[in-house]
């Protein structure tokens, strides 16, 4: 499976082709629409979010409502394209009246100035944010919403939510009062910070509307699990085929994410072996397993059959309504950042967003592990294969 996604902010279209899915699966615009509809939901959230209603359509690879085995072609519109048509024409001569809206005073923290240095881009760097804006994660939404299908399919549920923003931060002792993924789910998604209890989510909201009022924006963590995996997706072969490092770099290749981690990840640092290593035990019911989780999910790069449990790390959005000192790329002289519309904070999108990358990586792993021609066929084989492993 691979899958490759275009378009600009404020262009007409967003568009996503995937390659790989396998023919069989039954999957409708609704059900990608329900999780667009996550993306853009979550306390924090700007104006752009009232503007836009993103919808999917299916333009190939769909047939009533099964997948055919050839390209999927996703296609979300962009509504605010309406009031930047000219702004953003593609086969327009640039004129004095379409070439408005020049960025020429990059923001910290964006990719506005290199951008604009590798590609040249020396008369407006709206050429670089255009395309590094966050708005394109809406496909990679789209995307994780097939594959989430796919791994729906199989048993293996993916769930993202907010561990913390700023210095509101989710009482991790919660999750002992939560039998299943889906329980989790169930509650994190009823609150508009996707925390996991009222008290939580009413203390993120103050720190969200305090950096709004300040002009400034706010950061945070998210925490995504994955339940139902079975043990061994990923190889210890070569580095390129361990799975937590294609996950970790899926985080990370998101906006705004400096950082990733597993299971207990940065904490295991302060810790030794005998605290840290996930003891392996037997059952006749269950097979091998471990007696913990700390390294979430993951040995020698290849999944355990445990929960897969990664983390993270959100920076605040580098567009600040109290702009920031930045430098005219045309005249170097001081100046105050562009200012774009934003969010306050994108947390609670990236909190989807993460779950859509472990789910995509995840279901990369498994149609490369199994036939992935047929939906049926790869249900027999991977029921197969856990009957083995099983008995091993």
């Amino acid at each position: 499976m691979k899958y490759m996604t275009a378009g600009e902010s404020h262009g007409p279209e967003e568009i996503a082709i995937i390659e790989g899915i396998p023919s069989g699966l039954h999957i409708s615009e609704e059900d990608i629409n329900k999780e667009l509809a996550r993306r853009q939901h979550g306390y924090g959230r700007g104006q752009r979010q009232v503007i836009e209603s993103d919808t999917v359509k299916f333009l190939s690879g769909v047939r009533h409502q099964e997948t055919l085995g050839s390209p999927i072609t996703l296609n979300v519109h962009n509504d605010d394209h309406n009031h930047w048509a000219s702004i953003m024409a593609p086969n327009d001569v640039e004129t004095d009246e379409n070439s408005v809206r020049k960025v020429m005073r990059p923001r910290p923290g964006h990719a506005d100035l290199v951008g604009g240095m590798k590609y040249r881009h020396f008369k407006d760097l709206r050429n670089v944010l255009e395309r590094s804006s966050a708005r394109e994660t809406v496909m990679r939404v789209a995307v994780g919403a097939v594959a989430k299908q796919l791994l729906k399919e199989i048993d293996i549920d993916v769930h993202g939510f907010v561990l913390n923003i700023g210095s509101a931060k989710t009482n991790l002792d919660k999750l002992e009062n939560f039998k299943k993924l889906d329980d989790i789910r169930q509650v994190s998604e009823s609150f508009p910070t996707r925390t996991l209890d009222e008290e939580t989510d009413k203390k993120m909201q103050a720190v969200i509307d305090q950096a709004k009022k300040e002009g400034n924006t706010v950061g945070g963590t998210v925490q995504v699990f994955a339940t139902g995996v079975p043990a061994g997706l990923g190889s210890y072969v070569t580095a390129d085929d361990k799975l937590d490092a294609k996950i970790a770099r899926a985080i990370v290749g998101i906006n705004a994410f400096k950082g990733v981690d597993f299971g207990g990840g940065f904490n295991n640092a302060e810790k030794f072996g005998s605290q840290v290593m996930d003891e392996i035990f037997w059952s006749e019911d269950k097979g091998f397993y471990r007696g913990s989780d700390n390294l979430g999910g993951f040995e020698g790069g290849m999944t355990t059959g445990e929960m897969i449990a990664v983390r993270g790390v959100v920076k605040p959005i580098p567009t600040l309504y109290r702009p920031m000192h930045s430098v005219d790329i045309d005249t170097h002289e001081e100046h105050k950042a562009s200012i774009e519309r934003s969010d306050t904070t994108a947390v609670t999108a990236a909190a989807v967003i993460a779950e859509s990358m472990v789910a995509i990586e995840i279901a990369k792993a498994i149609l490369d592990k199994f036939d992935s021609d047929n939906l049926g066929r790869l249900k027999e084989q991977l029921k197969a294969y856990k009957e083995e492993i099983k008995e091993f």
